[in-house]
């Protein structure tokens, strides 16, 4: 895109509002999500979703103390069947949707333009659920939140996550959209997010609980005036928008973190799945010159063992 987009996209920018004992961060996506939804060519219904739930993950995870790799999982039994998108640690972001193209006609109807409609995780999605995930290696106990889909947005979603759990009380709102740039289509994504600071972090015990309720539903007000074209506007720093939205609370800003497309996979952790797998069941993956063929969903990469391959493969789990 143009040089003179914000430096800060691809990126989580935390603050802090120290007069209202809340914590947030403002979080930009553009090139990564260009790299993910462009190469798989999902239609425009499928990939605004995809684009909303890939900052959302970025959001959720960049707020936790971890080290491994925080998953957003959306299923269901609507036209959109499942949609993954993670992240790690060092920034490495993915994600992909499995979609049922005739279900997604029929629930977007005649003359639509392709869209997703507003509200649609009714209609996309259905009855279903969604989870989070975060996975620190094999040596430690996953965590792992479930909640029914409900809400008409992937934030009100996340909203009832945080209600459900017991979490501290969290704000987020989310905008995306594909712009068209000298003649080339763009995705961007952006996601705010507030959340209450427990009243030892922010130093506020002496705070009396009204006070407290006063403060969080002042951020939650500020940061809903965020209008969707300034989330999105590549020529608008996120410092810029984050001092008009909070300059009276004097928002202190951290290091930003960045974010790069960037998938997992290698023939190698593909082969562990293949060993986990009977010899005799690969048959059906087979391509026409015999060997097995396997696309990672992630970044549509295909990896192909003949027998040989697999000889070795075997071998080494015996």
């Amino acid at each position: 895109m143009a040089s003179s987009e914000d430096p800060s996209s691809d990126a989580a920018l935390p603050f802090q509002l120290d007069a209202l004992g809340v914590r947030g961060r403002l979080v930009r996506l553009g090139a990564s999500l260009d790299a993910i939804i462009e190469r798989h060519g999902y239609p425009r219904a499928v990939a605004r979703p995809l684009a909303e739930a890939m900052v959302l993950c970025a959001a959720l995870a960049t707020s936790l103390k971890y080290d491994g790799i925080f998953t957003l999982q959306i299923s269901g039994d609507g036209p959109i069947r499942l949609l993954v998108t993670d992240l790690t640690t060092d920034g490495a972001l993915r994600g992909y949707a499995q979609f049922d193209s005739w279900k997604l006609a029929v629930a977007l109807g005649a003359g639509n333009n392709g869209e997703a409609p507003e509200g649609y995780v009714p209609k996309l999605f259905g009855r279903g659920r969604l989870a989070f995930t975060v996975d620190q290696g094999q040596h430690t106990q996953r965590y792992q939140g479930v909640v029914p889909l409900e809400g008409a947005t992937l934030a009100d979603c996340a909203h009832t996550y945080f209600r459900q759990s017991e979490q501290l009380p969290t704000g987020i709102k989310i905008a995306a959209r594909r712009d068209t740039v000298d003649g080339a289509g763009h995705w961007r994504a952006a996601a705010l997010m507030v959340q209450q600071m427990p009243e030892f972090d922010a130093g506020r015990i002496d705070i009396d609980r009204e006070q407290r309720e006063d403060d969080w539903r002042k951020s939650v007000i500020l940061m809903a005036s965020a209008t969707e074209s300034e989330m999105l506007d590549p020529k608008l720093p996120a410092q810029t928008l984050l001092h008009r939205l909070f300059h009276a609370e004097q928002a202190r800003l951290f290091a930003r973190r960045p974010f790069v497309a960037r998938c997992r996979c290698s023939r190698q952790r593909l082969a562990r799945v293949l060993r986990s797998i009977k010899r005799e069941e690969l048959d059906d993956l087979r391509d026409t010159s015999g060997r097995v063929a396997v696309k990672c969903e992630f970044c549509s990469t295909e990896y192909a063992y003949d027998d040989r391959d697999l000889d070795r493969i075997y071998a080494s789990a015996a």
